[in-house]
């Protein structure tokens, strides 16, 4: 399981420059509470994450209500493909902000900005990846898909956009990832709010007033995003100077891309994996007809936001597990971890909640009067879904340590997991129950993936339990809280 607490110790850089890690010491996850740091730090992503969904959320409900049913079908019809090379940016722009997070948990000023120089090398491979596999490979992979040709030009249309507008997309991830790995979640939070805003003024004027149609939802997206990369660069330019770099800095040996490139390919290739397990059950929706995908589309977009809080976790415990491994603070990472999850878990049951008691009525935001069957399919799908989101908080809580401590197979196998259950749901389940059958798919999904999360975070505390004593090599305050805590079953 490479790369776990056992790893030397760094020694910190004890210069002038380790001191602009003081900057601005609320960004430090390293000392202090960790249940009201880990929070405090993960309101700002939890907002954040929020408003993103609604870039999803805005351009499915003016696509629904301004164009029909069948273009709110056509967008979802791309949703998993989105997923599959969209997400892959972000699950990639986390991994490259680890070994960010690390240094500066270390105190290694000048080893941060080479972390960032090699994530801007690897980003910008990323984004051309992307931008040619999805402008030259949209329509077939559309095609193999099955997508009812009545809603292919649609599709296809808002895919092309899409995928020529990714480079926006990177670069804000990346940029908001190195941000927040600094320990900054509120900043990236104000300018994806900004972009929400103007994402939802934009798609409205495309669709409302130019008439562009379904590809005009997702140019509103790009250009939202673009404008959100420039705030992220003026943010830096202005008020972070330990993130300027020095032109003898940009030179990198090969081997200083070894790790960010393992933690960065690594973390999005699990969403990739993920991800084609949607594409399987994907095919199995659209076999299922237009009002089938219309219902999965609707009821996709409201579980995104629901679930939105607990992904916020994942984020702000892979920042935390970092930076405390950076600073060698075992004891820190364990209490931490405990005390999340106790607090997920309701939260995952509140959200459960209103998903079950009042998914009609979000439904029907994204569709005018009449169309009650689209509307019942939908709210079973917020149903089971809502039943199981506590797997869903406890996996987020648990991988995103385990990526912050730098293992990178378990996550891939539980992503794994994931791919074989969902895709399994499609195959098996879809034919014999229909649209039930992809109700179910994502909780089977992550109750695989739990499963060797939590083996491997038993044996994870079973190592820092070995490591919790006085480091001798620097000062470490141990918080009185943490010291009264012996006895806590973390």
């Amino acid at each position: 399981m490479g790369g776990g607490p056992a790893r030397k110790p760094n020694q910190p850089n004890i210069s002038s420059e380790s001191r602009a890690r003081d900057i601005d010491m609320t960004k430090n996850l390293t000392t202090g509470s960790p249940l009201r740091l880990i929070v405090a730090f993960t309101l700002p992503l939890l907002v954040g994450n929020i408003f993103q969904q609604f870039y999803q959320f805005t351009d499915a409900a003016v696509v629904g209500r301004f164009i029909g049913v069948d273009a709110l079908a056509a967008v979802g019809a791309t949703g998993s493909l989105t997923f599959l090379l969209i997400g892959f940016t972000w699950g990639s722009s986390a991994g490259l902000a680890i070994p960010v997070a690390e240094a500066f948990g270390a105190g290694d000023m000048r080893q941060m900005r080479r972390s960032v120089v090699a994530g801007v090398y690897l980003s910008i491979g990323i984004a051309v990846a992307i931008t040619f596999l999805g402008c030259f490979g949209s329509r077939a992979m559309l095609l193999l898909l099955q997508t009812p040709p009545e809603l292919l030009e649609d599709a296809t249309g808002f895919l092309l956009v899409t995928f020529l507008g990714s480079t926006a997309t990177v670069a804000f991830n990346f940029l908001s990832s190195v941000i927040r790995a600094l320990g900054d979640s509120r900043t990236p939070l104000i300018f994806l709010i900004i972009a929400c805003v103007l994402n939802a003024g934009l798609v409205a004027l495309f669709i409302g007033v130019f008439h562009l149609g379904v590809p005009g939802a997702a140019l509103a997206t790009v250009v939202a995003q673009f404008v959100s990369v420039l705030l992220c660069l003026a943010l830096i330019a202005v008020k972070m100077p330990y993130l300027h770099i020095p032109r003898s800095e940009w030179r990198l040996q090969a081997s200083e891309l070894k790790e960010p490139a393992k933690l960065g390919l690594t973390m999005g290739f699990q969403t990739s994996i993920i991800a084609i397990g949607s594409l399987v059950l994907q095919y199995a929706v659209n076999g299922l007809g237009a009002t089938a995908l219309a219902a999965y589309t609707a009821a996709m977009r409201v579980d995104q936001v629901a679930v939105a809080p607990l992904n916020s976790f994942s984020v702000a415990m892979s920042t935390y597990a970092a930076q405390n491994r950076g600073a060698l603070q075992w004891k820190r990472i364990r209490v931490g971890v405990f005390r999340v999850v106790a607090l997920v878990s309701g939260l995952a049951l509140a959200l459960g909640a209103v998903n079950i008691l009042f998914g009609t009525y979000l439904v029907r935001i994204f569709v005018g009067p009449g169309e009650d069957e689209m509307v019942a399919m939908a709210h079973q799908y917020l149903i089971v879904e809502g039943a199981m989101y506590i797997f869903l908080a406890v996996m987020f809580v648990l991988r995103g340590t385990i990526q912050g401590m730098g293992w990178t197979a378990v996550p891939t196998l539980a992503g794994i997991m994931e791919l074989l259950l969902r895709a399994a749901a499609g195959i098996f389940l879809v034919g014999p129950i229909g649209f039930l059958g992809v109700c179910w798919a994502s909780p089977l999904a992550w109750v695989g993936a739990i499963i060797p999360l939590v083996i491997a975070w038993f044996v994870l505390r079973k190592q820092l339990l070995k490591r919790e004593h006085p480091v001798q090599m620097r000062e470490v305050r141990v918080e009185p809280e943490l010291a009264a805590c012996g006895s806590c079953p973390a």
